[in-house]
């Protein structure tokens, strides 16, 4: 029964050592010379303004989770568009509503203010 398993545990350890491989080559042959400017916190390239354990604006997680929403939403456009020979009409329609949706709730959403930033 083990000989089941043995290609599957060989595949892991060469997954797992070509992973591990380059992470041991870098330890081993890259310089490290750490200094104050290195090992100082930074937001996006800059000096941090603040403390950088501070919690972030919840308009910051909003904004993100509604351009995880809409990105989301708009993937089903792409095989929609590829199918749109074979699915005819009542594919037609269906993206149509599911876009009238979309778009209802976005508007809903510019009416609230959540896509303004202060």
């Amino acid at each position: 029964m083990l000989t089941n398993y043995l290609p599957i545990l060989i595949f892991m350890g060469i997954g797992v050592a070509i992973a591990m491989l380059p992470l041991i080559i870098n330890r081993i042959i890259g310089p490290y010379k750490p200094n104050a400017e290195k090992q100082s916190p930074f937001e996006c390239g800059f000096p941090a303004f603040e403390d950088a354990r501070l919690p972030f604006d919840v308009r910051y997680y909003l904004v993100a989770l509604l351009f995880i929403i809409f990105d989301l939403e708009t993937a089903f456009l792409f095989p929609w568009a590829v199918a749109i020979r074979n699915i005819g009409w009542f594919g037609f329609i269906s993206m149509m509503v599911f876009l009238a949706i979309l778009i209802v709730g976005f508007i809903f959403e510019w009416k609230k203010g959540a896509l303004e930033w202060e």
